[in-house]
């Protein structure tokens, strides 16, 4: 586990399970028609019962690069925020990704959350390359921090070694980057 303090929030790296984090929310990597299927979606449904999904289905569907909210079911957060990051290959994936992201920290702190988890986003089934994922989740989320915010505490929630190592070699990077 590795904490670094960006402005005044809390930024937690850990290696686990997303549907055990006890944050306010936890961000679901969703697709753009919100139906929980496989991967973190479908843990993410199988721990928080069904209530999750018909809210999902009552939204309807959000654009890539947005995100929602509905409750969290029977998980420990309270909230789930469906984020939809970009699929490899669709075009200008950075930038939707970092609006993912960007809409995700919004979103709580208009609902006035003050913790949230996120997986790296779009790098499952979506195929999105987990450094740049790094990259580009960590710089849009340290620059949110230094703004306006009532969020305390931020966690990058990964699975496996490899995923782990990677953020923290970038979240690394960029306190250091700062500090010169």
């Amino acid at each position: 586990m590795m904490t670094t303090k960006i402005h005044q929030t809390n930024v937690v790296l850990v290696d686990g399970d997303i549907t055990e984090q006890a944050t306010d929310a936890i961000v679901n990597p969703a697709n753009s028609g919100l139906i929980l299927g496989g991967g973190v979606a479908g843990a993410i449904r199988r721990k928080g019962g069904p209530k999750i999904q018909e809210e999902c289905n009552k939204i309807g569907g959000t654009p890539v690069g947005t995100a929602v909210i509905t409750t969290g079911g029977n998980l420990k957060a309270k909230y789930v925020i469906h984020a939809v990051g970009p699929q490899m290959g669709e075009g200008d994936e950075n930038r939707k990704l970092r609006n993912a992201t960007l809409n995700s920290l919004k979103i709580a702190d208009q609902h006035k959350l003050k913790s949230i988890t996120f997986p790296a986003i779009s790098t499952g089934i979506f195929g999105y390359p987990i450094d740049r994922c790094a990259e580009v989740m960590l710089t849009a989320t340290t620059g949110y921090l230094r703004g306006k915010t009532g969020l305390e505490k931020v966690v990058f929630c990964l699975w496996g070694d490899e995923a782990y190592d990677i953020f923290e070699k970038t979240l690394k990077l960029m306190i250091k980057g700062k500090e010169d």
